[in-house]
């Protein structure tokens, strides 16, 4: 609240003056905008009050265009256009008067538009609502090659399944009376690794030396089907 005693009644000119003042006394810096109230109760005495009649709503007006082009100056925002208001306070005296001012934002109806001030100097923004968590993404699968090394040959199996055993219609052909028709399955997972596992083979799956029924392979490890022995490998 702001008041002043003059020897005389209230003046227009000095009510601008004071309007803008409390303009730049109650501005709000934000991110990258300087705020400024946009509602001011101008409060007179009832002498004063009574001297406006006839007058009083284009006064208003005046004053509301008087702060506009004041924030233009200063480069100031509003939320809407600055409105003045005149109301009788009955314990001022003539030649007293307080400014109130207030920093509102406007409503904003269904189907109605924010109001904004004049060339697009006042623009109001909704908050932004936080982001829901998002889930950690899957890792993206990874293509790999399943390579097995005999002595004259080399196979290359696609994933994500690859039969090794005696029949032709495994994906690696064995051509030996000890492995089984369909002695073995490599088993590609989703980062590209590869596993083998027993199909129920007669003569058993062995990975560097050791029997399994499943497991996780390397390159380099030996696996024996029977009694052949092929180097496992994995190709990129």
């Amino acid at each position: 609240m702001f008041s002043r005693a003059f020897s005389s009644e209230v003046q227009p000119v000095e009510l601008a003056r004071k309007l803008a003042k409390e303009m730049d006394a109650h501005k709000t810096a934000g991110i990258a905008r300087v705020y400024v109230p946009n509602e001011y109760m101008v409060y007179l005495s009832k002498a004063d009050r009574a001297k406006l009649e006839g007058y009083e709503r284009s006064l208003e007006q005046e004053l509301s265009g008087y702060l506009l082009e004041h924030a233009r100056r200063r480069n100031y925002d509003l939320l809407t256009r600055p409105a003045v208001e005149f109301k009788t306070d009955e314990r001022l005296r003539l030649g007293e008067f307080g400014i109130q001012t207030r920093l509102v934002k406007p409503p904003a109806h269904e189907g109605e538009s924010p109001r904004q001030g004049e060339e697009g100097h006042t623009m109001v923004y909704s908050a932004v609502r936080e982001a829901a968590p998002q889930a950690d993404p899957q890792p993206a699968a990874v293509a790999t090659r399943a390579v097995v090394g005999l002595d004259d040959r080399r196979y290359v199996l696609e994933g994500p399944r690859a039969t090794i055993g005696r029949s032709k219609d495994a994906d690696c052909v064995l051509r030996d009376p000890n492995v089984s028709r369909r002695h073995a399955e490599l088993r590609q997972g989703g980062s590209g690794e590869w596993t083998i596992a027993d199909l129920g083979s007669t003569n058993g799956v062995k990975v560097n030396g050791r029997r399994v029924s499943s497991t996780r392979l390397n390159p380099g490890d030996q696996v024996t089907l029977g009694t052949i022995t092929f180097l496992f490998d994995i190709e990129q």
